[in-house]
């Protein structure tokens, strides 16, 4: 789980937003996709995803800069009907095929009540709660996941079949917080992750269905964007485009009247804040509720860096030669 460091600095989120900027326009990213990038993990940051916030962007410049990854990306639209889009990110970062493609897929989705969206060839995409949470001012319902290019041998761990395992669901609200579910189904299971034997043996349950939850991932968002099982298959420019994703996003009035699904939410929020927490917990929420609190704080206060987060851009600022954040 993500939580704020105990130890830390507060740096404005609009100071981060700029030090991203300037750190991929330093190694070749055009300003428009750079500013776009800024904003994405700055934003996650606001919301204590820290784990795919700025801190990010010390990893994606390198890459960038080494030709990893392509650093001036053109998209391309490879497939379209009225309801799909099928979007190649040109071996770039997955965040400018993915944002580019739920902004299209949800007109889609609110012209035809229904909207699917692949992307493919491309690298990270960020946290899949950065799409899902798009369709949430148009009364939309939406799914989000990513998978990536595998390379399984006999004898590896039943573990690694689950991929990288994210995903996102979004459900829109009235007045209170709106629940987004925003997680990797794998992250107690890899290597070396605390207590993974213990949690094996206490309730093989919760591991089988984590590695399902991360099957699906790697079905619907890495096969299904054209990743390969056998790895001598693979054809690419860039060796980081190992990625691809899928966006679900359907309108509520399909079944129900959003005002009044909308207000179901609400009292669902409202009673499941009343209920007994578990323990280590001081409240009961939904997903969704914790991070619009701590972007309210954050806006207003700064983002808590912490030294491993400082590091990281500290690092990266003096190898690139960009101006720190603080």
């Amino acid at each position: 789980m993500n939580q704020p460091p105990e130890e830390f600095i507060r740096v404005s989120h609009e100071d981060l937003k700029r030090f991203v900027s300037s750190a991929a326009q330093k190694v070749g990213l055009p300003v428009d996709k750079a500013d776009l990038l800024g904003e994405l993990l700055a934003a996650n940051d606001l919301r204590g995803t820290f784990s795919h916030g700025t801190q990010q962007i010390a990893t994606y410049a390198i890459l960038m800069r080494d030709g990893t990854l392509n650093n001036d990306p053109q998209l391309e639209i490879m497939k379209e009907t009225p309801v799909s889009l099928l979007v190649d990110g040109d071996g770039g970062l997955g965040y400018f095929p993915a944002h580019e493609g739920t902004l299209r897929v949800i007109e889609k989705a609110k012209t035809s009540g229904i909207g699917v969206m692949s992307t493919r060839n491309h690298g990270h995409f960020g946290a899949a709660g950065i799409y899902s949470r798009m369709g949430l001012e148009h009364d939309l319902l939406t799914f989000v996941t990513s998978g990536h290019q595998l390379n399984l041998a006999p004898g590896n761990p039943i573990f690694s079949a689950a991929g990288g395992s994210p995903m996102s669901f979004s459900v829109p609200t009235d007045g209170e917080a709106p629940l987004v579910l925003d997680f990797g189904a794998m992250h107690d299971f890899y290597s070396g992750a605390p207590c993974r034997d213990e949690i094996v043996r206490m309730a093989p349950g919760v591991v089988l269905r984590s590695i399902g939850l991360g099957a699906i991932c790697q079905t619907w968002g890495g096969l299904l964007a054209g990743l390969p099982m056998d790895v001598s298959r693979i054809s690419k420019d860039f060796e980081g485009a190992n990625q691809g994703s899928l966006v679900v996003t359907f309108k509520i009035e399909l079944f129900l009247d959003p005002k009044q699904f909308k207000a179901e939410m609400d009292e669902y929020v409202n009673k499941v804040r009343n209920l007994e927490p578990m323990e280590g917990f001081d409240t009961s929420r939904l997903p969704g509720g914790p991070e619009i609190e701590r972007e309210e704080a954050y806006r207003k206060d700064g983002v808590p860096v912490g030294p491993s987060h400082r590091e990281r851009l500290e690092k990266l600022a003096g190898e690139i030669g960009v101006a720190l954040p603080w």
